[in-house]
């Protein structure tokens, strides 16, 4: 499996992951595949932070991307989705994929990374709760799932109310 920066041309293949990932029967428009279409298009979004997984046969096989947040104002990054093609999940896409782009935040200097998931499964990134380290979520409803992942660059004087990007409130 290869990590690489989504191109251009990984629009529709990306698309296509998310929507598989997420789908549900009873929901005929998954949102989270809408929800990455309006990053793309939002000043919040970071190329260099939008990764895919390439699969044995050269396909995409999974995606995740981080865009700006912000705590208190101050740049952070929001995590999210993470999406796995479900052919290929519980096979460490996932993994690499949060890895890779972990790493690809520090290297580019950001100071944390938030996200909405499942404490268990984020817990082995070295993420954890929110709220352990000052920083609230957008809904304070979410507190069980808001995690946080502090980077090199992170500050402990960094607290305070985490915002993600604005296309993530029409969620």
């Amino acid at each position: 499996m290869l990590i690489r920066r989504e191109e251009p041309t990984d629009v529709v293949a990306v698309r296509a992951v998310v929507t598989a990932a997420f789908a549900k029967p009873q929901v005929p428009v998954v949102a989270e595949a809408t929800l990455v279409d309006a990053l793309r298009t939002c000043g919040a979004w970071l190329p260099a932070l939008s990764l895919v997984a390439i699969g044995d046969q050269e396909e995409i096989v999974g995606h995740v991307v981080c865009t700006r947040g912000r705590v208190d104002g101050a740049p952070a990054l929001g995590l999210g989705p993470l999406s796995v093609d479900p052919r290929y999940q519980r096979r460490g896409v996932g993994m690499a994929l949060v890895h890779s782009v972990l790493g690809a935040a520090d290297a580019l200097d950001e100071p944390l990374v938030a996200l909405l998931g499942d404490p268990a499964y984020y817990g082995r990134f070295g993420f954890r709760a929110g709220t352990d380290l000052g920083i609230t979520p957008p809904d304070p409803g979410w507190s069980p799932y808001f995690q946080i992942r502090a980077l090199t660059a992170y500050q402990p004087s960094l607290r305070g109310p985490f915002a993600y990007a604005e296309p993530f409130s029409r969620l």
